[in-house]
């Protein structure tokens, strides 16, 4: 029997499927307990930050802190593309605008040289992610807050247990969000943390936290059936059934979803300002005391897919200088994506975030984000794919991976899948508009080029 691999469950364990199963048969402490309190300490510790709060996913978090620091109608708010259209999603429900900024082709964080240039009076904060867990250039964006006057909120949902400069990712701004959402480092199925070191911040956010609603019963209950039956139907030898009949069913899945239909449209769910659960923050604490071997091991397969594509000419991302990447998944830069997917197949599951500069929106519109606007981003839509770094993949693992991509997919010459060198404009305005050095040459992308839909879960 050959082994397959999934881009979900491989952060858990049987033990973690067991606690899972006692918290079902324990249900006084399923919503409220302790773990919470127990949670969010040794969150604030490992990222070594003061503060850290809880909520259901790491985009109430994010909400939570830009509402604390005032954010609202008039205002915009820097975020780069590709993300996720909760983030915008987030944004927007503040009153706020979200500013689209391009991504750099070396590690598809933002642009920071492009995003001086669309600074204006409104501009109050900026969201700077740090995409599949490579620290973006906190060095930069720093100094570029200080010279505006801006906000840094950082976006860790990809990068727990990364670092920069020898200092945990989410430890440099005014809060930082991070996701224990399935697909992420450490999964408690749906969850998110924001940190702060700021007093006043922290009372505001937790004072939110407290006038949120708990989660229901049978919610919790089926995100911990959840976890269980990904943890035991994505086991590599037998994931490939189970991916077999999921197909076989029209990709039915009974199980709950990440992102509402509402959120797809960029719309509010009626239930958004929620908590996590007592069960699942147990879940999540046991993970958070994993998270060094976890990590060590995203490097160790990461480092062993850079050494089978790089010598093939494959485009890979650039991890910084004076950083440490966390790697949640390892993107790779592709020709056809279709054929990379295929190549793949038999050994795993390729993800294709990012599918769109807004994932899981129905359409990027429903952001407010205008087609043709950030070029590198929507050609990074079109040519990413991603390979599982998780706890069950292992090094020779990731070998017989990467070679089934070189067999099928390796470009004739290095270089020969770079993206198109061009730079992007805000979206909604004119070259030029906003103004600034080198505005006046900001140049409009190829016909054609569009961002496309769809993606996977945030």
């Amino acid at each position: 029997m050959s082994r397959h691999f999934a881009l979900l469950g491989g952060t858990t364990t049987w033990t973690d499927s067991l606690v899972a199963v006692r918290a079902l048969l324990a249900p006084r402490s399923l919503i409220e307990g302790p773990a919470i309190c127990e949670f969010e300490e040794a969150f604030a510790e490992k990222v070594e930050m003061d503060h850290a709060y809880t909520f259901w996913a790491g985009r109430v978090g994010l909400y939570a802190t830009l509402r604390g620091l005032g954010i609202g109608a008039g205002h915009e708010v820097m975020v780069p593309v590709p993300t996720h259209i909760v983030v915008a999603n987030a944004i927007r429900y503040t009153g706020a605008r979200p500013i689209y900024v391009d991504c750099r082709a070396t590690d598809y964080n933002m642009d920071l040289a492009l995003a001086e240039r669309l600074v204006t009076p409104r501009t109050k904060a900026l969201v700077l992610q740090h995409t599949f867990g490579i620290p973006a250039d906190l060095d930069a964006a720093l100094a570029l807050a200080a010279r505006h006057g801006l906000d840094v909120i950082e976006d860790c949902v990809h990068s727990l247990g990364a670092t920069y400069r020898g200092r945990p990712v989410g430890s440099f701004g005014r809060a930082a969000f991070f996701s224990t959402e399935e697909t992420k480092i450490i999964s408690s199925t749906m969850g998110g943390v924001v940190v702060t070191n700021d007093p006043a911040l922290a009372r505001w956010i937790r004072n939110f936290q407290a006038h949120c609603a708990w989660p229901s019963r049978g919610e919790t209950v089926r995100m911990l059936v959840k976890l269980i039956a990904y943890h035991v139907l994505t086991q590599p030898y037998i994931h490939r059934y189970a991916r077999f009949l999921y197909e076989r069913l029209g990709r039915r899945n009974p199980l709950p979803r990440p992102t509402s239909r509402d959120e797809q449209r960029g719309g509010r769910p009626a239930s958004y300002e929620r908590r996590l659960s007592n069960a699942q923050a147990r879940l999540a604490l046991r993970q958070l005391r994993r998270l060094d071997e976890n990590v060590a091991h995203r490097r160790r397969v990461a480092a062993t897919y850079e050494a089978r594509l790089s010598p093939h000419g494959f485009r890979l991302a650039r991890t910084p200088e004076h950083a440490e990447s966390a790697y949640v998944r390892y993107p790779v830069w592709v020709r056809d994506r279709a054929e990379a997917i295929a190549s793949v197949r038999r050994r795993a599951v390729v993800g294709e975030w990012f599918k769109s500069v807004l994932s899981e929106a129905e359409r990027p519109e429903h952001g407010g984000y205008q087609a043709g606007s950030c070029a590198t981003a929507e050609a990074a839509a079109r040519h990413l794919i991603n390979l599982p770094t998780h706890l069950r993949v292992s090094p020779a693992d990731a070998e017989a991976i990467a070679d089934a991509l070189v067999e099928a997919s390796a470009p004739n010459e290095a270089g020969k899948q770079s993206p198109p060198r061009l730079e992007s404009r805000p979206a909604g305005e004119a070259p030029g508009e906003r103004g600034g050095p080198g505005a006046e040459n900001v140049q409009r992308p190829p016909r054609g080029s569009q961002a496309t839909e769809g993606w996977g879960a945030e």
